[in-house]
């Protein structure tokens, strides 16, 4: 096949709140966003799929029916988008689908599970699926994740330059740039997730607009110091992470009883703030371009400037717009997977080596 050909990048977060899916044109020096989607999920897939992202009874039996459930939700989301650009799904060299990540435990015998069934997905589409991105690099003694460092590197890394990419997202974590290259990444914790799930138990909103909730309030220097005690915070990289860890339970644990919800509310945003900034302390990158989420948020951006004495901004300042980084990455890596280009970065996640990411499911 050549090289230069139109790809579909899904993706689904730990934020768990929808589809994002991409139409990108793709070749091995060009990358161009054609058209974008945005996919609620319905709020049963959404309960059913952080119901599972903690142990519980009858696990296979319901992951069962929600991966093949969300399987139809990626090829409406995939259906609505070439609807959209004109484009035929005969055009499309292939889906490259992340899933929905349920478990996600590195170390030793490491694994991750997304559901999303890829049968499903090319059955209805008709087009080639890339999927299971993650368990080759966990095999060779990687983490696994993130993923998307190599595709930052190929967008946004600049010669001369010394810059951290953030994708902040339910969890966060960050590329390390420096000279056109790629130093690093890893997840520094949690993101949007503990902020979003405050806000929508105790102002009923999905998520804190601009941080306006946050910054009406002082965070909590007492909660604040038990939150950043985790040893996730202190733990050398390579390192990834995700709801098994910092989830609800993990905050209400925690949390001393009195505290005003706007105080709660603040000193989330802060630690998210301040265990991004600590952990690019040592890196000391010039610039900090954020995606995801949390690019939305002026009171965080305006926190991580305070902390870093940096120029904190959007990477639509360089071209892609924040909403759509990760599933780009998907659709790049799917590419990857075709063209025989490794996907992984050893530097990032650990691994033994580069490897080629990803299978392949006909229609």
């Amino acid at each position: 096949m050549t090289s230069d050909r139109l790809f579909v990048g899904l993706m689904t977060g730990t934020s768990v709140d929808g589809i994002d899916a991409v139409l990108a044109r793709i070749g091995e020096h060009s990358f161009e966003l054609i058209d974008t989607l945005s996919a609620p999920l319905t709020a049963s897939l959404r309960e059913a799929v952080l119901a599972l992202c903690q142990p519980g009874d009858n696990e296979i039996d319901r992951a069962g029916p929600l991966h093949r459930a969300l399987g139809r939700a990626y090829a409406d989301a995939t259906e609505q988008l070439l609807r959209h650009s004109g484009v035929a799904a005969g055009d499309i060299a292939a889906i490259g689908c992340h899933g929905q990540t349920v478990r996600h435990r590195p170390g030793h015998d490491g694994f991750s599970l997304q559901l999303g069934c890829p049968d499903t997905l090319a059955a209805l589409t008709g087009i080639a699926v890339v999927h299971n991105f993650r368990n080759k690099d966990m095999v060779l003694g990687g983490q696994g994740a993130p993923l998307v460092p190599r595709f930052h590197a190929r967008l946004f890394a600049r010669p001369g330059q010394r810059l951290a990419v953030a994708n902040i997202g339910g969890m966060a974590n960050v590329t390390l740039l420096d000279d056109g290259q790629l130093r690093g990444g890893f997840d520094t914790g949690p993101g949007n997730v503990l902020m979003d799930h405050w806000c929508q138990q105790h102002q009923g909103h999905a998520f804190d607009r601009d941080g306006a909730w946050a910054a009406s309030a002082v965070p909590d220097p007492a909660l604040l110091a038990t939150l950043l005690s985790d040893p996730y915070f202190r733990q050398p990289p390579p390192k990834s992470t995700g709801r098994e860890h910092f989830d609800a339970h993990w905050l209400h644990r925690q949390l001393p009883p009195g505290l005003p919800p706007e105080q709660v509310q603040a000193t989330l945003a802060e630690l998210t703030a301040r265990s991004l900034a600590e952990a690019l302390s040592d890196f000391a990158p010039q610039q900090l371009w954020v995606c995801g989420g949390g690019a939305h948020n002026r009171h965080l951006l305006q926190r991580l400037a305070a902390l870093m004495h940096i120029d904190v901004v959007s990477t639509a300042t360089q071209g892609l717009a924040p909403d759509w980084v990760e599933a780009a990455a998907f659709a790049w890596l799917a590419w990857a997977r075709l063209t025989g280009t490794c996907g992984n970065a050893p530097v990032v996640t650990g691994a033994s080596r580069e490897a080629i990411l990803g299978q392949i499911t006909l229609p």
